[in-house]
């Protein structure tokens, strides 16, 4: 009996999630997000009694407090902290579901998503799309770009966010297909009147003793070179830390630190920033990118297409991948 009971209560207890709608999520992050419910009603354009309310059945409705209140304002409780996570989450899947149902409505035949790197965007992917989307059998197809890290692109790429993704191949592609698509080749970018510049390739190693300029941390390149330097028994010393190519790029020029980048992505800037591009020998700089999918199965035609596109554009400057997609010496 006492088993029964709980299936039950159990059962009652998801049928109550199902219940959860987004109006009131939505007012649940904006609280969230500014401390205040006054203020959460002006972004909102709703009086604060009517969020209040929301907030009280959403409580009544998981089953335990989600907020508490202070001095100034509210902060979200543990369960709140939890619930703040899903309820973005779901809200960020409701736009994209408006996004593309508006985009069929507008007579778009085909949609794709995709997910990748900063590398892989800024090295070829929004050229390759590009290509795509101008052959005529394509115009109605809409193809939609997210840059994430490589581990956000593989996570996003298991939650069904995106039909498919393009990282670093080094990465944990368990349970996904992949397939090549392009290399690049990580360099040492410095001043022209750098003593490093007269070199023909560099290892990591020899540019240790140098300031560098690093992009996020948690990028797959700064991991690598991280662990690579970790090796070699020195640190890597930042002087300077930016979130994109470009900001390297001229924080280089300026003198302040040197980078270390793909060559395929300094190399149209330097002669404009007066820079040496110098190819680090280090196994691990020649990099190869990946084009996963959840499975062959789960394309549309359009992501299917596409992902055709993408592995033919990856036998370039005639040369062919190998099986592996690597580029032969």
């Amino acid at each position: 009996m006492q088993f029964w009971k709980l299936y039950i209560s159990q059962t009652e207890y998801h049928h109550a999630m199902h219940d959860l709608d987004l109006t009131s999520l939505r007012l649940f992050v904006a609280v969230c997000e500014t401390r205040n419910i006054a203020r959460a009603a002006e972004r909102q354009a709703i009086v604060g009694s009517a969020i209040s309310k929301r907030l009280s059945t959403l409580e009544a409705t998981v089953g335990t407090p989600l907020l508490q209140r202070r001095r100034r304002g509210v902060e979200p409780t543990p369960a709140g902290e939890a619930l703040l996570e899903h309820a973005r989450a779901l809200l960020a899947g409701q736009e994209r579901i408006a996004r593309d149902m508006a985009a069929f409505a507008a007579g778009v035949r085909g949609q794709v998503r995709i997910l990748a790197t900063a590398s892989a965007i800024a090295e070829s992917l929004a050229d390759d799309v590009a290509a795509f989307l101008k052959q005529p059998e394509h115009r109605d197809i809409r193809i939609d770009i997210e840059e994430r890290v490589s581990t956000g692109v593989l996570s996003g790429l298991r939650e069904g966010v995106a039909a498919l993704g393009i990282c670093w191949d080094v990465a944990d592609f368990a349970g996904l297909q992949t397939r090549p698509w392009r290399g690049d080749q990580l360099s040492v970018v410095v001043p022209r009147s750098h003593p490093l510049a007269t070199q023909a390739s560099l290892w990591l190693a020899q540019t240790l003793d140098e300031d560098h300029v690093s992009l996020p941390p948690s990028s797959a390149v700064q991991l690598m070179l991280q662990r690579a330097a970790a090796l070699a028994g020195k640190p890597l010393n930042y002087r300077v830390v930016v979130a994109t190519f470009d900001a390297a790029l001229r924080v280089v020029r300026a003198g302040l630190a040197i980078s270390v980048l793909p060559a395929e992505l300094a190399r149209p800037y330097a002669d404009a920033f007066g820079l040496s591009v110098v190819p680090l020998a280090d196994d691990w700089a020649r990099r190869r990118f990946a084009i996963a999918t959840r499975g062959d199965d789960t394309l549309t035609p359009a992501a299917r297409l596409l992902v055709e596109h993408l592995g033919a554009a990856g036998r370039w400057k005639g040369q062919i991948l190998n099986d592996f997609g690597q580029i032969p010496a």
